[in-house]
């Protein structure tokens, strides 16, 4: 690899859209990641002006390569190694507002009995 490049798996820990490098590269081997609209393996080069989309849980991240580096630095940094697109950035929104929007799972009775429950049990044997 060149100077201008550097493996997808670095390139997204230090862009820190994961935690580690590990869950990138699980990601990526897992098809969470496409290179210029194709899928990518971990070790595949990333270089200036590539395209990627990156899936995580149920957000689509639609992203363009501004800078390339090794290292993982502060939040403030990592904003800078891309630029994201409006209309992925709209898309992305408009679905965690929806998900805020959404109502809570409600509890249904099921585990554990209650003590309550569990004094009915014995009276009823």
């Amino acid at each position: 690899m060149t100077a201008d490049s550097v493996r997808l798996d670095k390139w997204l820990w230090a862009a820190r859209f994961f935690k580690t490098r590990g869950l990138a590269t699980t990601a990526v081997s897992g098809g969470k990641v496409h290179l210029n609209g194709t899928r990518a393996k971990p070790a595949k080069p990333v270089q200036l002006g590539d395209e990627l989309r990156i899936r995580i849980g149920p957000y689509d991240w639609l992203v363009t390569v501004r800078a390339v580096t090794e290292r993982r630095g502060p939040p403030k940094d990592a904003q800078l190694l891309y630029d994201e697109s409006p209309e992925g950035r709209t898309v992305r929104e408009r679905l965690a507002e929806a998900h805020k929007i959404a109502p809570a799972p409600t509890y249904r009775g099921k585990g554990r009995p209650t003590k309550k429950d569990r004094r009915k049990l014995e009276e009823f044997l």
